[in-house]
């Protein structure tokens, strides 16, 4: 059995799809499903049972289920969230009352950790044990992840369990993630709606308009990573994942526009001022230290993923992996 957490969210989602589609149906789903259209990504899977996250713990706790694996997306997600207190309980808190229960029964642990815990990007993008307790966090949802990150370094579980620094994930089943899902999925809609895509304009000395990088990953291939890792229960540690080339938004709005068989129409609106203070200008995620461990799979390009997404799944009638 394997548990997904916040596997009605994004990223868990489309894992249980894969794991289906691996041959793996005895899957338990933790996700609280609320009053929105996120039930829409658990159809069509197969699973045991829906638990919500304080029930997953209870059952956990009394030996009713026994999974050999839990893979933890769940999460407050949302960058912009400034409810500290409410992210370290979810974030932080949870998250090491899971790994503690896995560690004490021998089930692999796979946590989802942020590459949001880089801050500004000033100490670099190396997941290096040495370097994490150094990193500055620029908002509380990076400092969440980043906290739990060095609870597992402090206290020496990085060789038990796994945790993954997922850079600009991209893909079917974010729809429901509001202002909080990525530029590609806001980008269809604006062009759907005025034929043009709006970015950020640059606010610093030598860099353009839309010149800002980012490490931009498709969700498929992040799901290939979590899949390998599953069944390489020797791998342990903290792992960036992203594709280790940083592109332009001015690059992915072109690829967007290029998969719909359009003219770019691209325009420039000044940063946000409640953002413009802490707005990565750059990220690039470092995967030397994912691939000493083995990991081999290539990581789709931009252009090939978002073509990928953009016809398989935004211009589809039925959007959902």
């Amino acid at each position: 059995m394997i548990i997904v957490t916040g596997a009605a969210g994004f990223i868990g989602s489309v894992l249980v799809s894969a794991l289906n589609a691996s041959g793996e149906h005895d899957v338990i789903v933790v996700d609280t499903l609320g009053s929105g259209p996120k039930f829409k990504n658990l159809r069509a899977k197969s699973y045991a049972d829906i638990l919500t996250p304080s029930t997953l713990l209870e059952n956990l706790r009394a030996g009713q289920i026994k999974p050999k694996a839990i893979v933890h997306m769940g999460a407050i997600s949302d960058t912009v969230v400034t409810d500290a207190d409410a992210l370290l309980e979810n974030n932080t808190h949870y998250t090491a009352q899971l790994a503690h229960y896995c560690m004490d029964n021998g089930v692999r642990f796979i946590y989802a950790s942020s590459a949001s815990v880089y801050g500004d990007g000033a100490f670099g993008f190396d997941d290096s044990d040495l370097v994490t307790p150094k990193l500055l966090p620029m908002n509380p949802y990076g400092f969440s992840k980043w906290l739990f990150d060095n609870m597992a370094i402090r206290n020496g579980w990085t060789d038990k369990i796994v945790g993954l620094r997922f850079f600009n994930v991209f893909g079917p089943n974010e729809y429901h993630k509001g202002r909080g899902a990525s530029v590609i999925w806001h980008s269809y809609q604006q062009i759907q709606e005025t034929d043009k895509i709006q970015l950020f304009e640059s606010h610093r000395d030598g860099i353009g308009h839309g010149d800002q990088k980012r490490d931009f990953v498709y969700v498929k291939d992040i799901v290939d990573v979590m899949l390998w890792l599953i069944n390489q229960s020797t791998v342990c540690g903290i792992f960036n994942v992203g594709t280790g080339q940083a592109r332009t938004f001015n690059d992915l709005a072109k690829a967007i526009f290029a998969a719909l068989g359009k003219t770019p129409n691209i325009s420039y609106v000044p940063t946000p001022a409640n953002i413009r203070d802490h707005y990565q200008y750059f990220t690039e995620a470092d995967i030397s230290r994912l691939r000493a461990a083995g990991y081999t799979q290539a990581f789709r390009s931009l252009d090939v993923a978002v073509a990928d997404y953009v016809q398989g799944y935004l211009v589809a009638p039925q959007p959902y992996a």
